[in-house]
């Protein structure tokens, strides 16, 4: 049956907005410093895990010796860097002499050489593929692949910079508490260099931070384990028992963060309840907090003239929701008033996982962040789209996506950061051909029925409509990198393959991780989905109607599983429509302008409206782009 037009009424009231709205935003952005820069609106987001996108340099590639400090502790004698076109789940021949006890945790002791320079070498790329900001995942100076665990918050990693063994002996001139002696690495310099020529090429950047914890290796925390209670940054650390050095026994511990002990997590003053979500409070210590604000600084204003031009252009920050908001409160103040327009997201993330989101309207009201990292968004697609875990009727997506934007102003919805996946989630295509639970026993060890293969053609037209959502939807489409190239791979660590490149032979996958018959994939480039994104991408940009427009869900139909609205302003319009059925359907779809709309995917149809509506006959699992002809 077709649904009732109160209930689009009742979602266009709340989500819709207008061109008037836009030009306000953009006349109080640099005065008013609770809304979101305006360019985060715009941007298409490409984020890169540098270890795994290119190694440029194979010269500072990571010994055993820089790795560690990290999980898992033990790395054999044999230990070397994995070829970057290895088969994934081909065990490394140094796994044989590991200790520990499932050969997949030796996944994490890969490490494939990707640098900065890598990320040089590929800006070019980049430009072409048409994205405007970069979202980097940590890049301070850590033993882990992941980066989330830092030697120094204030440095760029030794490896992915030119001269690694230069760069530690300058960091050791240094006194950290002192940002007056802090030193430009090699890798610092080279990072510098990224961001001047993404700047170049009008792409901004963004860099990511963990403020929650630190590494076990972090300087401040080595100062602790070595003086114990007499250590001026005993005070920084969630410490619950210091070690008596009377005893044999060694009593040190400590909170790490989710119970990972190579994570000390920092103190924190909490005002009720660790199970209350938002978390009332600050930091504990002031010269912990101090210490995050310079090195903030540092990088939003590298030279500190005063103009945050060859700076970073905002920070990504991760577990957001376990630190207190006074500090975001007081973070956000310190970072706008640097850079006005420097751009805030959290990771607002699980509640309880693998069920309930912290829902993120608290963090979004203009003193915290400019967005969020929209899972929340992705969800619910993934469900309508993919049938997954199970069928999502049109009206009951159109409700899911209004409850995710209740309470939420127009000018935060714009910011979103739409993802499809993630470092720390499945990559899409594969997200898309399982049809479990959202990021529930989404890799083979969890779930030995879980498809680890290439994703077949089904689920790459599957993608194709999620990402004709994606890029006509509210909010800022982001792309994890490689997913354009359809890359496939479970959730962590296998999300976080080495980028494939045109240029580079890779092994056919073949291997199964529990060592069971699966079909042998050739690992190459789809230059098809390719071009997609590119064609997408550039219809996004060239259309500020997707990006500003109202959006008007116009049909709504559970029993022949179709849907379609309408993004539209004052003179501009553009409908977007769905066939989710098996059979190939007629939509009826009500429209704002008599006249010709064209077929933006393929160039080719023209569809004249009548009355007020378009009648389209659209093939099964498809979607279409029509661009009014103004």
């Amino acid at each position: 049956m077709k649904v009732k037009t109160s209930i689009l009424i009742l979602f266009v009231i709340s989500i819709s907005f207008s061109c008037n709205q836009k030009s306000k935003t953009e006349q109080i952005s640099n005065t008013d410093l609770s809304y979101a820069p305006e360019w985060s609106k715009q941007a298409i987001w490409y984020q890169i895990f540098v270890e795994r996108f290119r190694n440029g340099d194979s010269s500072n590639d990571p010994t055993a010796k820089d790795i560690v400090g990290t999980y898992p502790d033990s790395i054999p004698g044999n230990w070397h860097i994995t070829e970057w076109g290895h088969d994934w789940y081909k065990p490394d021949d140094y796994f044989s002499n590991s200790p520990l006890p499932n050969k997949w945790d030796n996944l994490q002791l890969r490490r494939f050489g990707g640098d900065l320079q890598g990320v040089l070498d590929e800006l070019d790329y980049l430009q072409s593929l048409g994205i405007t900001a970069i979202y980097f995942n940590p890049l301070n100076d850590s033993p882990s692949l992941h980066k989330y665990d830092p030697r120094y918050w204030r440095h760029i990693d030794r490896n992915f910079g030119p001269d690694p063994e230069n760069d530690i002996e300058l960091i050791k001139t240094e006194n950290p508490v002192n940002p007056e002696t802090w030193k430009w690495t090699s890798a610092d310099q080279l990072f510098l260099k990224v961001i001047d020529e993404c700047h170049k090429r009008n792409i901004k950047v963004i860099l990511d931070y963990s403020w929650n914890h630190t590494g076990k290796e972090f300087w401040a925390f080595k100062d602790v384990k070595e003086k114990g209670k007499d250590s001026e940054f005993a005070d920084w650390y969630e410490i619950e028992s210091f070690d008596d050095p009377t005893t044999e026994e060694n009593e040190f511990k400590y909170n790490g963060w989710a119970g990972v002990q190579t994570m000390p997590e920092i103190k924190k003053d909490i005002i009720g309840s660790l199970e209350d979500v938002p978390l009332k409070g600050n930091l504990h210590n002031e010269a912990a907090k101090q210490h995050i604000f310079n090195v903030t600084k540092r990088w939003l204003d590298p030279n500190m003239d005063g103009d945050p031009s060859e700076g970073v252009d905002g920070f990504r920050l991760d577990v957001a929701e376990k630190v207190p908001v006074g500090f975001w409160q007081d973070y956000r103040k310190v970072v706008k008033s640097i850079n006005p327009e420097a751009y805030l997201v959290g990771e607002i993330w699980w509640k309880s996982w693998p069920d309930e989101f912290v829902m993120p309207q608290f963090y979004l009201q203009g003193d915290i962040f400019d967005a969020i990292m929209h899972y929340h968004w992705y969800r619910p697609a993934r469900n309508f789209f993919a049938d997954a875990p199970e069928p999502m009727n049109p009206s009951d997506f159109v409700n899911g996506l209004k409850k995710e934007f209740e309470d939420i102003k127009i000018d935060n919805m714009q910011a979103m950061m739409n993802l499809t996946a993630s470092h720390d989630a499945p990559r899409t295509a594969t997200s898309l051909y399982n049809n479990g639970r959202y990021k529930y026993k989404a890799k083979p060890w969890e779930n030995e029925n879980y498809k680890i293969d290439k994703p077949d053609e089904n689920t790459r037209a599957i993608q194709k409509m999620l990402l004709i959502h994606q890029y006509t939807y509210i909010g800022a489409p982001h792309i994890w990198y490689g997913d354009e190239v359809g890359m496939w791979g479970s959730d962590d660590p296998c999300t976080r393959k080495p980028m494939v490149w045109a240029d580079i032979k890779y092994d056919e996958e073949k291997t199964h991780p529990f060592d069971k018959e699966r079909k042998t994939d050739k690992v190459e480039q789809d230059t098809s989905l390719l071009n997609f994104y590119k064609k997408l991408i550039h219809i996004r940009k060239s259309n500020s109607v997707l990006v500003y427009g109202e959006i008007d869900f116009s049909l709504i139909d559970d029993e022949n599983r179709t849907l379609a609205y309408n993004r539209k302003n004052e003179s501009d319009e553009i409908v977007v429509a769905f066939n989710k059925s098996e059979s190939a359907k007629l939509l009826h779809i009500p429209v704002t302008n008599n006249g010709e709309y064209y077929d933006a995917l393929n160039d080719i149809q023209i569809y004249s409206s009548k009355d007020g509506f378009i009648d389209i006959e659209m093939e099964p699992t498809n979607a279409i782009i029509l661009i009014f002809k103004n």
